[in-house]
């Protein structure tokens, strides 16, 4: 992996988290990066007060700490959805001796902030400079432009980067229509940069977010579901899951982990099939991990104290604590892409995790794509696999640890 990252005679040693399971192909940075900076640069060399404690800069979506490590002079306000994007921040902050304080008391010079963090500002400490990385998602990207909208005033510099492929005519009229009148740079290292206007008398928007729709269980009973914006398959029930509801078997002395939840619906089922098994809901979008919360207050409120949500990449933070409980069962639906780069290390970090995590005996049940091969990768790691059901797609394989 390229860790070395040069620009304007300063120099970065910048790592994706989790560097060990990172394909040596990929960076922490990319050309966006760049060429945002590069502008930005540009403004402050004109105007070196126009950033300062009473008008923050502000970075969103930030995906590996690029930007946060560059700016972090500036001690700009940092929003992401993705406890990924702030494990690389941390690292890249650290290793880059970017952190003050003494050995025993490192502290950051950037506030970072989760996206279901809510933000208060008064036009006298409006942000002087907000800058998004256009995400993959365009509900993330409404639901932080309809926030944003909330704080900035007409001085506000809002500038958004990313690749030219990104930079849709959908993603132009977000910023139309809930910032101002929004322009583009020219195309360089197949990048862009989108800059919109904030228009004063536009109406404070109310966000359509989250979406609410309703599946039925593997019980017959009927769940309600919502989904913040930036909440995998946030429109309807996925497939996977779907075929998971239709074959998941849960006991009352379960201890379930759901691994990969978005909006937590196999967790939220295994408390239909079994109302006394404790359920622990990780995702690393924190997004997700407050779809979930709100989805097990929506069907069982009375079980909320025997459910966990934690951000986390794959189990790190449950394989890393000391209280964690006895995992009995796991479910399972991969990713097989991270923000635009389709990879599967993720898939086989939680499959390694998931065997450091389960008790003897304990069942890992995964579903995904036919093609994706899940069975090699768990033969290799628990000895063998049983198909649990399948159709022309999808796939349920279910292994114990030995």
């Amino acid at each position: 992996m390229n860790t070395e990252f040069i620009l304007a005679d300063r120099h970065f040693t910048l790592v994706r988290y989790p560097e060990k399971h990172q394909h040596v192909s990929l960076q922490a940075w990319d050309s966006a990066d760049e060429l945002v900076i590069e502008h930005i640069e540009a403004l402050l060399s004109e105007n070196e007060a126009m950033v300062n404690n009473d008008s923050p800069m502000m970075l969103f979506n930030d995906e590996f700490g690029a930007l946060g490590c560059w700016f972090s002079h500036l001690a700009p306000l940092w929003v992401s959805d993705s406890y990924i994007a702030l494990r690389s921040l941390q690292e890249n902050l650290a290793s880059n001796n970017l952190l003050s304080g003494d050995d025993e008391s490192k502290t950051a010079p950037i506030t970072p902030l989760s996206s279901v963090e809510s933000l208060t500002f008064t036009p006298k400490n409006a942000p002087s400079v907000v800058v998004l990385k256009v995400p993959r998602a365009l509900a993330l990207l409404e639901q932080q432009l309809i926030d944003i909208q909330r704080y900035i005033t007409p001085n506000t510099k809002v500038i958004a980067t990313g690749k030219v492929k990104t930079i849709t005519k959908s993603v132009l009229g977000l910023f139309e229509k809930y910032i101002g009148p929004t322009t583009t740079s020219l195309a360089k290292k197949k990048s862009r940069l989108i800059f919109s206007s904030p228009d004063e008398n536009k109406q404070k928007a109310t966000s359509p977010y989250p979406t609410r729709w309703q599946c039925k269980g593997t019980t017959g009973v009927s769940l309600t579901l919502d989904n913040l914006a930036n909440t995998f398959s946030r429109q309807s029930l996925d497939i996977g899951a779907r075929i998971m509801l239709e074959h998941m078997t849960v006991s009352a002395n379960d201890v379930v982990v759901d691994l990969g939840c978005g909006n937590g619906v196999l967790g939220v089922n295994a408390l239909s099939l079994a109302p006394d098994c404790k359920v622990i809901f990780i995702d690393e979008s924190y997004m997700a991990l407050e779809s979930a919360r709100q989805n097990v207050l929506n069907n069982f409120p009375d079980k909320i104290d025997q459910c966990e949500f934690v951000a986390s990449n794959c189990l790190e933070s449950l394989l890393n604590r000391t209280n964690t409980p006895a995992v009995t069962k796991i479910l399972c639906n991969p990713p097989f892409h991270q923000q635009n780069a389709i990879t599967d290390h993720i898939a086989w970090q939680m499959f390694t995790d998931s065997r450091a995590l389960l008790v003897k005996s304990g069942h890992l049940v995964v579903v995904g794509n036919r093609h994706l091969d899940y069975h090699i990768k768990l033969k290799k790691l628990f000895g063998g696999a049983k198909v649990l059901a399948s159709d022309k797609k999808f796939v349920i394989l279910g292994t114990a640890k030995r």
